[in-house]
């Protein structure tokens, strides 16, 4: 007896699954599509990042091949026989997935994202740089402690756009000294640094692409990160939260220079109320 053949609609169905799936692997594997690697923990991240996709396009392409499948062979027509299965193969095919999934998205990420989070939200090195980085609409701000290296007291209600932007304590004398930029992060070469974290309004992100640096920064709450820029260039410092109608414009500049160059551009600086 002649198997009936699928019609040639589920062959062509079959087909567009097989082909996009294959499309959608080659152009994930041809195209070098992330940004250069600036920091120590950088290579981490990426490596956790190409992971998480080639653990979803194995799923993606054993999925469409499946579907391809099952296009293929249910589209002959008539009724498949029936075979009942026994409750243990039913229990293994809803459980073996599951803990399958479940090993590959969380176990895996742990062991491969575990040591870039220890450098981003571990122990702070030794000799680090701390800054302070504080985000509004539609601005980013930079406070460097001064010649005493010690940051001021702030407050909210001392925070005025033109004279006094993040808020500095006067009366403090740790406050007169500190360095306050717009729209500028400098950063030294090779030497760990340390970025306190602030809002004067709404919920922004500190985002540096290159130095695969992303945090949230949440009103009312003093957040933290933490990095090692490997690489002197500049970069963009972006906002990766949508803060408000001005969001598009809320960008700064990163500029990553040697250790000596960059603690002669410190000495440099005058202090905010200097």
């Amino acid at each position: 007896m002649e198997t009936a053949r699928p019609p040639a609609s589920a062959s062509a169905l079959a087909a567009f699954f097989v082909v996009l799936a294959a499309l959608t692997a080659l152009g994930f594997a041809a195209i070098s599509w992330l940004p250069v690697v600036a920091s120590e923990h950088g290579p981490g991240v990426d490596r956790t990042i190409v992971y998480i996709l080639v653990v979803t396009g194995v799923l993606f392409l054993v999925g469409h091949a499946v579907l391809a499948g099952f296009v293929w062979r249910y589209s002959r027509g008539g009724t498949p026989e029936y075979r009942p299965l026994s409750p243990k193969v039913e229990w293994s095919w809803a459980l073996l997935p599951v803990l399958a999934l479940t090993v590959a998205s969380e176990v895996g990420v742990l062991v491969i994202g575990g040591p870039a989070w220890s450098q981003i939200y571990g122990e702070t090195p030794a000799g680090a740089l701390e800054i302070e980085v504080v985000g509004k609409q539609f601005e980013w701000l930079v406070r460097y402690p001064g010649k005493d290296g010690r940051f001021g007291r702030t407050a909210a209600e001392l925070v005025h756009d033109v004279r006094n932007p993040v808020g500095l304590d006067k009366k403090d004398p740790a406050a007169s000294d500190d360095v306050v930029l717009r729209g500028a992060l400098h950063l030294p070469e090779g030497r760990p640094v340390v970025v306190r974290l602030r809002s004067l309004d709404v919920l922004h992100s500190f985002a540096i692409p290159e130095l695969r640096v992303k945090q949230d920064i949440v009103p009312g709450h003093l957040g933290r990160t933490q990095f090692r820029p490997v690489r002197a260039g500049s970069y963009e410092l972006a906002c990766a939260e949508l803060c408000g109608l001005g969001h598009y414009r809320m960008s700064g500049k990163v500029v990553v220079e040697p250790a000596p160059e960059f603690e002669r551009w410190l000495r440099e600086q005058a202090g905010w109320f200097e």
